[in-house]
């Protein structure tokens, strides 16, 4: 079942103010995993993150009052470790927002998912980065941390939380996809979420030999494209924009051949949604345009959530495909594509430089 809101596209036009789908934010840097790859800047919860009011009034009232409809995730860092977390997710629920949970579930059981679904959250996002116990807790640094996440799913699904896993693919799991989506049907889970690795916080420090090769992101991504064809579950590639690109190639081939239609990788807006379909808000306020690209665009103290969206610069020319460089530049699929962003720059320093897991180079005429 797709999340509330998943089928809404939103145009994308450095002229035109988006409204976005997702709001995330990191409700904590404190978190009790110590994955290798992870986002963050923190290692423990920074002094000045947003208070109980801050949250309530910066964030949430201004999602409430904006008319966006947007859904907010609860994200981290481990969101479970922040004291207020359910005060905070009844103020949303109150304020009608929508909510969702981003969380390692490794501090989750029946009691908090039996609270966490009184207060109306629909779905919740879980990182399991392997199959197994072995390749999951490789990467997430603490032993027992697969164990753990399994059991509180089963907590999640038995208060009929929705759940999707998230899966970060290099070249150690890749082989684990088909496993993956296996996984997902035994734990009752209705999706995947399929991401590439972006060389960005903890992930910095990674060697540049773990992340896939384009020809290897392409066979991932058309795997996972022929699978969300026949199994019951939505299969999305996140910070994977060429998925868009493969879908739509896939359903040319399998038109020109008179072949009927099947469902495959979910549809998107755009590729990368950075500047038009996500913000992304961290632990002290700042405002990204989204959790893997450094650059500030705006802070929370200062400015109201809705005048950084609709002033910024940086995140209308994100949403100018013109400014894209080096072989994403003029390609057929920019529009439907865009490049991972935030992988062009945490890879050589250009926020519009070319997509460095894509394969294709064809030039417009």
């Amino acid at each position: 079942m797709p999340h509330p809101h998943a089928l809404r596209l939103t145009p994308f036009s450095p002229r035109l103010t988006p409204t976005p789908r997702l709001v995330f934010w990191e409700t904590t840097g404190g978190c009790n995993l110590r994955c290798v790859h992870c986002r963050r800047e923190w290692h423990d919860a920074p002094p000045d993150e947003l208070r109980t009011d801050e949250a309530k009034s910066l964030l949430i009232d201004a999602i409430a009052d904006s008319g966006w409809n947007s859904i907010l995730v609860f994200s981290g860092g481990e969101p479970l470790m922040r004291r207020d977390l359910f005060e905070l997710i009844a103020y949303a629920r109150d304020r009608h927002v929508t909510t969702a949970l981003a969380t390692n579930a490794t501090l989750v059981d029946d009691d908090v998912a039996k609270r966490l679904a009184e207060l109306g959250v629909p779905r919740a996002s879980v990182s399991l980065d392997g199959a197994d116990a072995s390749s999951h807790d490789a990467f997430r640094g603490i032993r027992g941390s697969f164990d753990q996440a399994v059991a509180g799913i089963r907590s999640l699904r038995r208060a009929g939380i929705e759940v999707q896993l998230n899966v970060t693919f290099t070249k150690s799991n890749q082989r684990d996809a088909a496993a993956m989506l296996d996984l997902v049907r035994e734990l009752d889970a209705c999706a995947l979420h399929a991401f590439l690795l972006v060389p960005v916080g903890c992930g910095v420090d990674l060697p540049d030999s773990i992340r896939l090769e384009p020809a290897e992101v392409e066979r991932l991504l058309t795997f996972l494209d022929t699978e969300a064809g026949v199994r019951d579950l939505e299969i999305r590639a996140t910070c994977a924009p060429q998925a868009q690109r493969i879908r739509i190639q896939r359903a040319r081939d399998r038109a020109r051949k008179g072949l009927p239609e099947v469902r495959g990788l979910a549809p998107s807006s755009k590729g990368c949604l950075a500047g038009g379909g996500i913000l992304f808000v961290d632990a002290v306020g700042r405002v990204f345009p989204c959790g893997y690209l450094p650059l500030e665009v705006g802070d929370l103290r200062r400015q109201p959530l809705a005048r950084i969206l609709s002033e910024s610069s940086m995140l209308a020319s994100l949403r100018d495909t013109s400014l894209l460089g080096g072989r994403c530049k003029g390609c057929e699929f920019d529009a439907v594509c865009g490049g991972c962003r935030a992988r062009a720059f945490g890879t050589d320093g250009e926020l519009f430089g070319e997509e460095p897991s894509c394969p294709m180079g064809a030039r417009r005429p």
